[in-house]
Order: structure tokens, then C-alpha cells, then sequence
């Protein structure tokens, strides 16, 4: 099973990050995607990928930290992106929920880092919050010419779902899924299996039952199995669909079988 979006260097709990990532392996979790939002978080991600067999990287800057970016960040990024266990850029996009960065700088740096990937010929991992038709906007600028890419932690309904599968992007859904009411839920249940990743976004929206506790890559177990209850097939079919869109992405194999 492959947790699309961890932050384990965000992770502050009475577990080590080796020990969470042996949690994760004993709990059949083989694969762990660790996304930067800084250029800091960035190469931190970096130095687990090196040190966890089972972790890989992804480079970025998050719109709360837009501000940050100049040549300079983004000259270190793409070095850091050249690295073998980076397979991504990300997590980049917009948030007008919080704005932490004025949104003409968000935008600004959205499609710098768009084109960044564009040019290192490198999948994209999406952050968006309530500015899903801002980001679209800018996706589809790009999008022809990009390798393809995943809306982490997905806001938006099955329509949304249906604009992003059409330019050729996929979807994630975490712990959401498990809450009472959950509109992703909802989209989850809705969503063809073929486009959606498996994500926990540890530390944060820990599933049903550890709601409301520090989120863990282990818990992925629980997302995978309840989209399956969603899905009326079985957790192991839900495993081997999502790992297989999440390694196609990220080219973490090199063949496929059947």
C-alpha cells in the first residue's frame, strides 16, 4: 500500500520517524510520498527519501510560504528535483482559505513552479483551498504540456472531480472519507477507481478511528479500507488499483504486469 502524501518531518509524536516508518512497513504500507512545502521542508524530504528505503521525496513551495520564493529558491529546487528519490514537485497551488501569502504572489509562484515541473519533465502534486476555478485555471495552462499530476486531499464534488480527470490529472482521498457526512466521501464513492490515490496527510486529518489524534502513514490501512466498503469490492482490489496509478505517476516502476 503507498501513502501518496505524508509529511513525516511534521509529525510530532512520542514516535521516532524510523519507528513510524516501521509502523507504517509492519501495517503493509511499502511506499511513503513525503512532499516539501518550503524550500527547509524541501530538503528535509529529501534527506528521509535518502535515509528510508520506503520514503520518496517531492520538492516545493506551498502557497502559505509563496512569499519566500525567488531565482535563488527556485534554482535549489530544481537542483534538489535532480536527485533520483524526487519524483515529484510539490506540494504547490493556492489557498484562499487562510491567504497567508497575497494571492497575486500565489498565482505568480503556482505557474513558476508549474513551469518548473514543466521542464524537468516531472509530475505535480496539487494544493488547493476554496480556490479550486483559480487553480484549475492555471492547471489547464500547463497541462498539455505537463507529465501529469494529483489534487491532494480533493475539495471538490464529482463534476470538479470529472474537469480534473479530463486534463489528465488524478485525485487523492484521505482520513475525510471515514468522517460522518463526508462530502468526499460522497466524491470517494463516485470517483472510477483508476484515478484516485490513497493519502493520509499525516499529521494532519487523522481517520476514524484515531479522529482527532496525530495522523500517522499506518493509517493509510484505514482510508484504503473503508473506500473499499465504499466501493463494494475488497480492500486488497482498492491496494492494487491506487498503488498502481500512484507508481505510474511518480515512475517508481519501470513495467506493469497485468
Amino acid at each position: 500500500m503507498i501513502d501518496s502524501h505524508c509529511h513525516l518531518n511534521f509529525i510530532k509524536d512520542k514516535l521516532t520517524v524510523a519507528e513510524l516508518v516501521e509502523e507504517a512497513t509492519a501495517a503493509g504500507v511499502h511506499t511513503i510520498i513525503n512532499p516539501g512545502t518550503s524550500l527547509a521542508t524541501s530538503i528535509e524530504s529529501l534527506e528521509l527519501a535518502r535515509r528510508f528505503e520506503s520514503v520518496y521525496a517531492l520538492v516545493g513551495v506551498h502557497p502559505h510560504d509563496a512569499s519566500e520564493v525567488d531565482d535563488a529558491v527556485v534554482a535549489r529546487l530544481k537542483e534538489l528535483a535532480s536527485e533520483k528519490k524526487v519524483v515529484g514537485i510539490g506540494e504547490i497551488g493556492l489557498d484562499f482559505y487562510r491567504d497567508l501569502s497575497p494571492r497575486p504572489v500565489q498565482r505568480r509562484v503556482f505557474e513558476r513552479l508549474m513551469g518548473l515541473a514543466v521542464e524537468l519533465k516531472m509530475p505535480v502534486v496539487i494544493h488547493t483551498r476554496e480556490a479550486f476555478e483559480d487553480t484549475l485555471e492555471i492547471v489547464q495552462d500547463f497541462a498539455g504540456d505537463l507529465r501529469g499530476g494529483v489534487f491532494h486531499c480533493f475539495p471538490g464534488d464529482i463534476d470538479q472531480a470529472w474537469t480534473v480527470f479530463d486534463l489528465g490529472f488524478s485525485i487523492s482521498v484521505g482520513g475525510m472519507i471515514t468522517f460522518n457526512k463526508s462530502k468526499m466521501a460522497d466524491l470517494a464513492r463516485e470517483a472510477p477507481l483508476d484515478k484516485m490515490f490513497l493519502e493520509t496527510d499525516a499529521p494532519y486529518l487523522a481517520p476514524v478511528p484515531h479522529r482527532g489524534k496525530t495522523n500517522r502513514p499506518a493509517y493509510v490501512t484505514h482510508v484504503c479500507s473503508h473506500l473499499a466498503q465504499l466501493k463494494g469490492i475488497t480492500p486488497a482490489e482498492v491496494e492494487k488499483i491506487t498503488d498502481r496509478n500512484c507508481q505510474k505517476l511518480f515512475g517508481l516502476v519501470d513495467m506493469f504486469g497485468e
